[in-house]
């Protein structure tokens, strides 16, 4: 079965994760087999992306396909951009999704076995799903020949890691089959209940692999971040120590280890004696890499093995054998530190004391956990001295503020001569009698934390840093802290405060009405309640759910319970096409609030009136004009729904909903970036004043793209965001289709005329000298004549005939088919010309309709009309007047007459009729006509997206941000 939780990772959704060259390479490695091994864990899908010993571990973080965020060990991962490797991941994630089933095989029936019983925790199948991983020691192979094998178990409880001991015996717990049987074995050896550390025996150890079989669930103490590989259906490097995979999973009676407790000494490995002599494994053919590891972990000589001698002034590394796996890792992190091979002893020196030091401060470690490095007596002795630095976190209360300091303390040192160190890429200080030396990891983890808390892409790593953290940074900062210090311990205020931002189940219940709490959805109290929250911790927020799930509902039940927590009035601010429906709505779901109309005649003269009322409804042209008159008022919320009037900050509806002043702003959106990230940039000037760091003048490039992503990071636990998929899987499906029409004789002479004066006036004000600015104008005008040939000919010569339109004679084979199967229909047009020719047509075949564009006064009555009569069958509209704020479920058909390229706002005109209380599947037509502009722009439209978003929406004409290369190609033939 689906897995409910994942999103839709289709290949729409993947284009707009990673772009089409991304996906294209991303195909190609999933084809190959390199995709090893992938888990999803939501909202984290991880996995192991390689051939070869080049191998890549994508952390995907799902929380948000808008946001999604990536780190991998590519270097695109790691400036955080999405790569091949993340995408690899989805598309094999999303094949497993979709496997079909085995058949069923018709044999008979065999007696249920009764699953194992677990007796320390609850189980439950809807309970916090939980998943057990054992870390085995790096001396496997000689631990099994004692049947002393030291394991840690850690299990995961939902998103937290914990110790088994420390599962909550008052929590239901989901296990899958699998981890229900090692659980129960765990309890039976472990004398009731698992701990941390147990001594497993070959046979018990090889009872949870054949329990666990295919599963990442086993590591190496020392590997932790990769589980180890299943290669043929065995777990590769430790079943050949186990004896037979066959074996019975239950294992003989005795030893029965226990689990044990930490102390304070060193824990030595406890022998158990042996029931007689090891069970012979089965002779079977091993690669002569696997026979090299095995002899390795068996006899563990000096010849096999890295060893490290030297001091703080010089090395000498002896490398392993050539058919060591470790050896051509090892030879390559040599060869870049300048290490040079003595052909009379074969080992690897390095004579430069500056060298040595820095080399130990980058790769000591990589030496020891990665590379099973041996280090000589002779080097301990003489690198006694060395004392390496880690970074110190610390947080302290400030009001009701936090003060967090991130600093390197070098005992004796000052800061400016560590600042000066740091700074010459010096990763070591030498104080006598110690030598104090930085891992650079460490380091440039700690300055991209400095950055990124700051808001500064150009910060110099510094050794100490402070910053105060509001309320609103909480969250965010709390991730960068993760990433820096995994073990930090946070005040339990600054948990509280942020908790809810992160996990919705923890949301208390909102104040709300009966009638409002009766007739509120789950997800739409969720809703409420995570605004609620927002407000409470006088914070703002956005509200982006999908077209059609109830967004003014949701904000009505922030409202009114705001309404118990304060006296002073709200303050609604929409399009004016909306003013009416916001009212009705209040009226029947909130008919406690009194709500003012402010528009037109009707409006408040006096500051003092404001107070009359609960909540004031106005337009954004109207907030404009009495700005001076509301940024008087104290306001308890001010929210703005339809947020893309303010997308741009220099519009003065932008200005005047900034001026004014409330306890919390929020946002109602769709689509909370139409544009670019600028749009985002705006939103949340008004939303959370200060919240993002200003992008320096003239930002371009890699800086400009650091500054994307940490706004990105930063605004997503301030958006909330659900699918109709997610939260109403109720609703009947959703069917697009485009529907591609030959241009007829006429209409084809006529555009190829149009196009040809295209393309001749462009190149006439080129040769003229005119400025790009002028062309560009010049070449959308004359783009916008191409479409409208492509949507009406008669719109550019009313002496041709409605038989001349190809779109006109589609659309009637779809009405007819419509009308006689009992469908209604929603026709959109972006041309108000093209409605009026539907208009004539409709009258002609005699069929009622309804009609809306940006003059109807009664946009409801309209709305309503059409919804109560379902002998009217066709419903033309405007798409720019009728794209957002109704609700039109009488339709299951929708026709874009004319294509609207931005695909988020096509698909809200959609979503008119594809909303709660749909009943019926809702089919979408898009007509395209063949061999124009329109195909071709529709054939760039996943490569190109943002691009032809800002190109084509005719109301960006004027400050389209578009070369004038891309526009000569889209015009030419």
């Amino acid at each position: 079965m689906s897995d409910p939780s994942l999103p839709d990772l289709s290949r729409d959704s993947l284009v707009d994760l990673g772009g089409w060259a991304v996906l294209k390479e991303a195909r190609e490695l999933h084809r190959g087999g390199a995709v090893q091994h992938v888990e999803w864990k939501a909202p984290l899908l991880s996995a192991e992306v390689g051939r070869g010993t080049t191998r890549f571990f994508p952390r995907l973080n799902l929380k948000s396909l808008t946001f999604a965020e990536n780190q991998c060990s590519c270097p695109e991962g790691r400036r955080g951009q999405i790569c091949a490797h993340a995408i690899a991941a989805c598309i094999a994630i999303e094949a497993e999704e979709e496997a079909p089933l085995p058949p069923v095989e018709t044999k008979p029936v065999p007696e249920p076995i009764s699953e194992p019983a677990i007796n320390s925790i609850r189980t439950s199948e809807g309970g916090t799903t939980l998943i057990i991983r054992f870390l085995l020691p790096p001396n496997l192979a000689s631990a099994a020949t004692r049947d002393a094998i030291m394991t840690k178990i850690e299990v995961a409880a939902g998103r937290e890691l914990i110790p088994p001991e420390k599962l909550s015996p008052t929590i239901a717990y989901a296990l899958t089959e699998a981890h229900q049987k090692a659980f129960a074995l765990l309890e039976k050896w472990c004398g009731g209940r698992p701990g941390s550390l147990i001594q497993l025996s070959r046979e018990q150890l090889l009872a949870l692999v054949n329990a666990l079989r295919g599963e990442p669930v086993f590591a190496w103490l020392k590997k932790q971040g990769a589980p180890i590989p299943w290669a043929d259906g065995q777990l590769e490097g430790v079943e050949e120590h186990l004896g037979s995979a066959s074996q019975s999973s239950e294992p003989a009676p005795a030893p029965s280890p226990k689990p044990l407790e930490k102390t304070n000494r060193p824990t030595l490995p406890i022998a158990v004696p042996r029931r007689g002599a090891p069970r012979q494994a089965p002779l079977k053919r091993v690669s002569a890499v696997t026979a090299m590891k095995d002899r390795i972990a068996r006899e563990g000589r000096p010849g096999t093995r890295i060893q490290v001698d030297g001091s703080t002034r010089f090395l000498a590394i002896q490398l392993p054998d050539r058919e060591n796996l470790l050896y051509e890792p090892a030879r390559k992190i040599l060869k870049e530190h300048s290490f040079r091979v003595e052909p009379s002893n074969g080992k690897w020196w390095l004579r430069d004391r500056h060298k040595t030091l820095n080399f130990l401060a980058a790769h000591e470690s990589t030496l020891r956990d990665e590379l099973d490095a041996v280090f000589t007596d002779n080097f301990c002795e003489k690198t006694r001295a060395l004392k390496r630095v880690t970074p110190k976190t610390k947080i302290a209360k400030s009001g009701s503020d936090f003060r967090l300091n991130l600093s390197l303390d070098v005992p004796d040192i000052e800061p400016n001569e560590v600042f000066r160190a740091l700074a010459s890429r010096c990763h070591y200080i030498v104080k006598d009698p110690f030598i104090y030396i930085f891992s650079p990891a460490q380091l440039e983890q700690l300055n991209k934390a400095q950055q990124a808390l700051s808001g500064e892409k150009a910060r110099a790593l510094t050794p100490r840093f402070e910053t105060t953290l509001k309320s609103s940074q909480l969250r965010d900062a709390e991730q960068i802290l993760e990433d820096l210090d995994e073990d930090i311990a946070l005040p339990a205020d600054w948990k509280k405060r942020s908790a809810a931002l992160g996990r919705l189940d923890r949301l208390k219940e909102p104040p709300l009405s009966d009638q409002l709490n009766s007739t509120l959805r789950t997800y739409q109290k969720i809703g409420t309640a995570w605004l609620w929250y927002l407000y409470n911790n006088k914070l703002g927020g956005i509200l982006a759910d999908e077209m059609g799930l109830g967004k003014t509902i949701q904000a009505l039940g922030l409202l009114s319970c705001a309404k118990r927590a304060s006296s002073q009035p709200s303050l609604v601010v929409c399009p004016a096409s909306l003013l009416a429906n916001w009212e009705r709505e209040a009226n029947t779901f909130a008919p406690e609030l009194k709500v003012f109309r402010h528009h037109r005649e009707g409006r408040i003269k006096e500051v003092e009136e404001a107070a009359n009322y609960d909540i004031i409804i106005t337009s954004y042209a109207t907030l404009s004009r009495d700005e001076d008159l509301f940024a008087q008022v104290e306001w308890n919320i001010v929210l703005a729904d339809e947020a893309q009037h303010i997308k741009n900050r220099r519009t003065r509806a932008a200005k005047a909903l900034r001026r004014q002043r409330a306890e919390a702003q929020f946002v109602l959106t769709g689509t909370p970036i139409e544009n670019s990230l600028d749009d985002l940039r705006s939103i949340f000037a008004f939303i959370l004043p200060g919240y993002l760091a200003s992008m320096p003048p003239g930002t371009t490039g890699e800086d400009r793209s650091w500054y994307d992503q940490r706004h990105r990071a930063q605004a997503a636990p301030y958006i909330l965001r659900r699918t109709k998929q997610l939260v109403a899987p109720e609703l009947p499906e959703k069917i697009q289709q485009t529907i591609y029409c030959d241009l007829t004789a006429k209409q084809r002479t006529l555009y190829q005329k149009t196009q040809i004066k295209t393309e001749r006036a462009v190149a006439e004000l080129e040769l003229a000298g005119k400025s790009e600015a002028q062309v560009r104008i010049a070449a959308l005008a004359q783009l916008l004549r191409l479409r409208q040939v492509c949507a009406e000919p008669r719109l550019l010569d009313d002496t041709l005939s409605p038989t001349d339109s190809a779109k006109l004679d589609a659309f009637a084979e779809i009405l007819d088919e419509a009308v006689d199967g009992g469908h209604r229909i929603l026709v959109f047009s972006q041309f108000v010309k093209v409605l009026n020719y539907l208009r004539q047509f409709l009258e002609g075949l005699g069929l009622s309709y309804c009609y809306l564009d940006g003059k109807t006064r009664d946009r409801l009555g309209e709305c309503d009309k059409f919804n109560g009569d379902d002998s009217i069958p066709v419903f033309l509209i405007s798409l720019k007047a009728g794209g957002t704020g109704l609700n039109l479920t009488g339709a299951d058909t929708v026709v874009h007459f004319d294509p609207w390229w931005n695909p988020a706002a096509e698909d809200q005109a959609t979503d008119r009729a594809h909303r709660i209380g749909q009943k019926r599947t809702v089919t979408s037509y898009k007509l395209i006509t063949t061999n124009t502009v329109e195909e071709k722009v529709l054939t760039l439209q996943a490569e190109k997206s943002a691009l032809l978003r800002d190109l084509l929406d005719e109301s960006a004409v004027a400050t389209a941000k578009v070369g004038i290369a891309d526009l000569k190609e889209l015009l030419k033939a």
